[in-house]
């Protein structure tokens, strides 16, 4: 419409003052790079800070699994540790995706989950009650419940940072900013780019408009990534192979 007016209605002419509006495009050309570069950093370090965790709980119940497996010799209590530490996995990424679930160890172990309480600590607190009772049966010494303690811990401290990313969100006003800022970048950009180009500013501003665009969609699909999206963490996957690992170990 705005190429159909200045050509055919308001016939301007390349003295026009409005042909220099592309002055503006060029110098915030560079400020809106930068927000769209820091912004697209943002959210793939918080999708990249997610996948980092989610490693080191694979890792860390590879090594809780290799360290009980060498100090059980009972197979109640290794069953056990078979089929709770990849619970703890399982809760973790039904707490981050919001998912209600009800899980059975097997016919002979339950873990009761109360859904108006923190899953994950629920799981993490059995798991630390199971082994102070090992201690206490005199099954694992000191130095091996001291040994353990560490792999123990660090599941907490992975469901923290993972809370941490899903529940501090990018600033709405920055987020929005951008999508404003974008919009009246690319409604301004056939004003000036007519002159030049013609009826052919048509597929030019559509193809900013698209490329712009897609960053800031990009950004919003990757900054939560603990969702079932495509672009999300494959967090259920990592939950089933965890699963499957410490059952071969154990």
């Amino acid at each position: 419409m705005v190429a159909f007016l200045e050509i055919e209605y308001w016939k301007l002419s390349d003295q026009s003052h409005v042909k220099n509006i592309t002055i503006m495009h060029g110098v915030l050309s560079f400020v809106i790079s930068l927000l769209l570069v820091f912004r697209t950093n943002t959210a793939y370090d918080r999708w990249w800070e997610g996948r980092k965790h989610w490693g080191a709980l694979v890792n860390n119940s590879r090594n809780l699994a290799i360290k009980l497996s060498s100090m059980l010799t009972n197979d109640a209590d290794r069953n056990f540790f078979k089929q709770a530490i990849p619970t703890y996995a399982l809760m973790l990424q039904k707490h981050l995706n919001d998912e209600s679930t009800e899980h059975q160890l097997d016919e002979d172990y339950v873990i009761p989950i109360k859904h108006d309480h923190h899953r994950p600590n629920q799981v993490a607190k059995i798991l630390i009650q199971k082994v102070t009772d090992l201690y206490k049966e005199k099954k694992i010494t000191g130095d091996q419940l001291i040994t353990l303690n560490p792999e123990l811990q660090s599941f907490t401290d992975i469901c923290g940072a993972c809370e941490r990313i899903k529940n501090t969100p990018i600033p709405f006003s920055y987020s929005s900013f951008i999508k404003k800022f974008i919009f009246f970048y690319v409604m301004t950009l056939p004003f000036g780019y007519v002159f030049s180009l013609g009826y052919y500013v048509i597929p030019v501003v559509v193809f900013i408009f698209y490329v712009l665009a897609s960053l800031e969609l990009i950004a919003e699909e990757i900054e939560d990534p603990f969702g079932d999206d495509a672009n999300d963490l494959p967090t259920r996957k990592i939950a089933a192979n965890i699963k499957k690992h410490v059952g071969e170990i154990l």
